[in-house]
């Protein structure tokens, strides 16, 4: 099912393309390490990239959840490298685009969703209020 979409500025189009790109980068970059770990960190950011464009309906709904998931994976790649390395030039560029990354996804989040605490706690509270009411559906049947 496609969302109905709402018409995006081309300063939004701008950003969401480099976001797209760079997650592609560094996903690419991780891909040409080799091994296990660097190719699972490829797929995650390629599958981020697609998660940030895809007109689904769940994906437009959710797309806060994507950009908050997206900063925190960028993070955590930048954690993991700076406890374990290796720490050569590739790796700089490499952390040089998530930090780039990561800030442009701010931008995003807060042009598109304005503060994350107030969009978390109206989650949870849309949330609690479906729970709610199917419990009180489910007791009256």
């Amino acid at each position: 099912m496609f969302a109905a979409r709402t018409p995006l500025r081309l300063s939004d189009v701008v950003i969401r393309a480099a976001i797209v790109g760079l997650a592609l980068a560094t996903g690419y970059i991780h891909l040409t390490l080799g091994g296990l770990l660097f190719t699972l960190n490829a797929i995650g950011y390629f599958t981020a990239a697609v998660a940030m464009i895809i007109p689904l309906a769940l994906a437009v709904r959710f797309r806060w959840f994507i950009r908050l998931g997206l900063m925190g994976y960028a993070t955590t790649t930048i954690v993991a490298w700076a406890l374990q390395g290796p720490y050569f030039q590739l790796a700089y560029i490499a952390k040089g685009i998530e930090v780039a990354l990561i800030v442009l996804l701010a931008v995003d989040f807060a042009r598109h969703d304005g503060n994350p605490v107030k969009v978390v706690r109206r989650e949870l509270a849309s949330f609690t209020a479906l729970v709610s009411r199917r419990g009180t559906a489910a007791a009256g049947a």
